[in-house]
């Protein structure tokens, strides 16, 4: 007789947003899944110290928001319960492109906002109040057991209040994030990793969060999200505005080999430098506030897992601890559960065998050509910070992408497309089709 689960245990390295969203899929194939956490984390935790990005502006893209819906029935009403709006893309976002505005129209791709806090404490209620799940909180995972196969076995760990211990596994993720030992891991064990790939963003941000008039009330904007981006070498102060729950805003400034400040005066002065108005006016309108945080560790890496020969059985990773994305352009949330619902059709397809084993190496080399897309778009921007030695596929990307803005500002089907393309509902080769890339190629660039 066929087990509602054909595998015993998994463990997963990391309880973050990663972390978690891998730990539900395995609930579905495993009987029991460890969550190894570092932090002090319980079912009332948000932000954690080990996720210290997550007091900063995240962005869920539809993709991601669809996928999250798949995995936890029910979650985007909540979330609008708690007062984390959901809208049309085009018509809720007062989007400032370096060449003018962006079409105030209907896209047909709908988003929602919400803190990084707000998301990952409702994802860790869910998570485990699963049968399945087990946390073990102020935990760290310190290497990797084999068995004489060479499979990944296990973990061992450290806990401040235990001796050492190894934990058994039939699978072990590690979801640990951008501080990830696993590189040297797998080099004690022989297995060599090639270097990391590295670009850097010098872009720091400086977050608050502070008070948003409600939706019903007449001083509430027509806009949820206002966004100026940053964009090479024309516009290095940007910024963005997301309403989120609790009828708050959260505001990230963003400056290229620039800081901006921490202090409340010299915040409010940075966000007037803007050419987006709206940041300014409702960052001077705020009556209450949270504290103001600056992160500057953007720059973007990838671990490319996807081209060790050798590849452990039994063992996978996932988020950050594979690729790290500059969080300007919003793609680390939706990629981690692209990243999971990968992993999710691979078990279903192997459920009937049972067979766990050539599972890990697959995994990492369609997972590698799942990155590629959104590393050469993040890369590809950041590149040209640089004045020298911009990549050729990077100068075409951006000389395309400025006249394709020229159009967007003015056509609100290439914006749609554009729209659509950035949310990952569809395929980059949509802005390259023959209609849209005769417009690009024929249009006449005009100052903003």
């Amino acid at each position: 007789m066929r087990t509602e689960h054909p595998w015993r245990k998994a463990i997963v390295i990391g309880g973050g947003y990663a972390g978690l969203v891998t730990a539900r899929v395995l609930s579905d194939f495993f009987s029991e899944v460890v969550l190894v956490e570092r932090d002090a984390v319980d079912e009332d935790t948000g932000v954690h110290p080990g996720a210290p990005q997550g007091y900063h502006a995240h962005a869920m893209l539809a993709k991601g928001g669809e996928i999250l819906e798949r995995l936890f029935p029910g979650l985007r009403e909540e979330l609008r319960g708690a007062g984390a709006p959901v809208f049309d893309y085009g018509e809720g976002i007062d989007f400032l492109l370096p060449v003018g505005r962006a079409p105030r129209h209907r896209t047909g791709v709908r988003i929602q906002t919400f803190t990084r806090d707000e998301l990952e404490r409702r994802l860790r209620r869910k998570v485990l109040a699963l049968p399945q799940v087990r946390l073990l909180p102020s935990t760290r995972c310190t290497g990797l057991t084999r068995d004489s196969s060479g499979r990944i076995a296990g973990v061992a760990c450290r806990s401040e209040s235990a001796e050492p211990f190894e934990l058994a596994a039939d699978l072990v993720v590690d979801a640990s994030g951008r501080s990830s030992s696993l590189t040297d891991w797998l080099g004690t064990l022989g297995i060599t990793v090639p270097p990391k790939r590295t670009v850097k963003a010098k872009i720091t941000y400086t977050s608050m969060n502070f008070d948003r008039p409600h939706q019903s009330q007449p001083g509430h904007p027509d806009f949820y999200v206002a966004y100026q981006m940053p964009f090479a070498p024309t516009v290095p102060r940007a910024g963005v505005l997301l309403a989120v729950e609790r009828d708050r805003w959260t505001c990230s400034l963003f400056g290229f080999q620039d800081q901006p400040p921490t202090d409340d005066e010299g915040y409010l002065a940075f966000a007037e430098t803007l050419k987006n108005p709206h940041l300014a006016e409702q960052i001077g309108r705020r009556t209450v506030q949270e504290p103001t945080r600056r992160y500057t560790n953007t720059e973007n890496q990838w671990r490319p897992f996807h081209a060790v020969k050798d590849w452990p059985d039994r063992l996978i990773a996932v988020g950050d601890a594979v690729c790290v994305f500059n969080p300007v352009y919003g793609q680390g949330m939706t990629v981690a559960a692209m990243e999971a619902e990968l992993l999710h059709d691979m078990l279903k397809r192997r459920r009937a065998s049972g067979q766990l084993d050539g599972l890990a190496g697959g995994y990492q080399k369609k997972l590698g050509r799942l990155l590629l897309g959104p590393w050469t778009l993040s890369t590809n921007s950041d590149l040209m910070w640089n004045p020298a030695g911009q990549p050729l596929a990077a100068r075409f990307a951006h000389w395309y992408n400025t006249r394709l803005f020229h159009v967007a500002v003015k056509d609100a089907a290439v914006w749609t497309r554009f729209v659509r393309v950035v949310n990952m509902v569809a395929s980059p080769a949509l802005l390259f089709h023959p209609l849209v890339a005769l417009k690009v190629l024929t249009v006449t660039p005009r100052r903003a």
